[in-house]
């Protein structure tokens, strides 16, 4: 109960940052470094799994991850489910009840579906879906923050006006958190954060990647989130490796990594905090 409170009180005030890890190591690792909390990933998930992003894993296998994350450190953890794993309001309450189950703090649902192009839920349904997770959320008997993403700017589903309608009637439903990833600029999540009343999730991309923490927290943004990028950037590690010894037979990129005992160090402090 108590991570699950600190959880809550976190979007409360102020702003902070949730890193996504992928396993263990990483969890632990962003908590060595001082994360408050963590947020798992959909796409880094799939991505450890060798499998593609957009629908990648089930219900079962997020869930099992999430637990995973959840147990690696003492921090709260949010829980990226997609669409919640389901077409229908009851099948979203479900996912929301199963992911309190495994120990979450939280959890996100999108109003797009996971199938080729991402088309955006109907509005009527899109809302009714978010409006069973928000009450299956309230009906837990403890903190759970409950957030709700528009991702129709991000996939070219519907454009920022009609993101705008979705996060004041996801509001209206009664959710926690509101969340449209990646808005094209600065003034478009002006917009957004001037929509709403509740907290807003932004997420380190796009334009958005080269504002600072600072900038992002002057503007009123409650959380921000970084996705699958951290995940990525150590893909992009080993690809450029890899690439250099077996393309150049040059062993140079190598001399960037961290030492295992500092490697060592960290992984246990992470799994100390509380």
């Amino acid at each position: 109960m108590e991570r699950h409170q600190q959880f809550w009180d976190l979007h409360q005030s102020g702003c902070f940052v949730i890193p996504n890890p992928w396993d263990v190591g990483s969890a632990r690792m962003m908590a060595g470094l001082g994360a408050q909390a963590l947020a798992t990933s959909s796409a880094a998930h799939a991505f450890v799994m060798g499998r593609a992003d957009m629908g990648g894993v089930s219900r079962d296998e997020a869930l099992a991850h999430a637990e995973m994350i959840v147990a690696a450190t003492a921090l709260p953890v949010s829980g990226d489910f997609e669409n919640g794993f389901a077409d229908d309001p009851e099948g979203v309450a479900e996912t929301v009840r199963l992911a309190a189950s495994v120990g979450l703090s939280g959890c996100s649902v999108e109003d797009t579906q996971m199938v080729k192009g991402n088309p955006a839920y109907d509005f009527d349904l899109a809302v009714e879906r978010i409006r069973a997770g928000a009450s299956a959320a309230r009906a837990l008997g403890r903190p759970f923050v409950f957030c709700a993403r528009a991702d129709g700017v991000m996939n070219g589903a519907y454009d920022l006006a009609e993101g705008i309608r979705r996060l004041q009637a996801f509001e209206q439903a009664g959710v926690d958190l509101l969340y449209l990833p990646v808005p094209p600029g600065r003034a478009e999540l002006a917009q957004v954060l001037a929509s709403v009343t509740k907290p807003v999730n932004a997420l380190a991309a796009g334009p958005l990647k080269s504002m600072t923490i600072g900038e992002l927290a002057a503007m009123g943004v409650r959380r921000i989130s970084t996705g699958s990028q951290i995940a990525r950037l150590t893909h992009a590690a080993i690809r450029d490796s890899v690439s250099a010894m077996l393309q150049d037979g040059s062993f140079a990129l190598l001399k960037g990594a961290m030492p295992g005992d500092d490697v060592d160090a960290l992984l246990a402090k992470g799994a100390d905090v509380a």
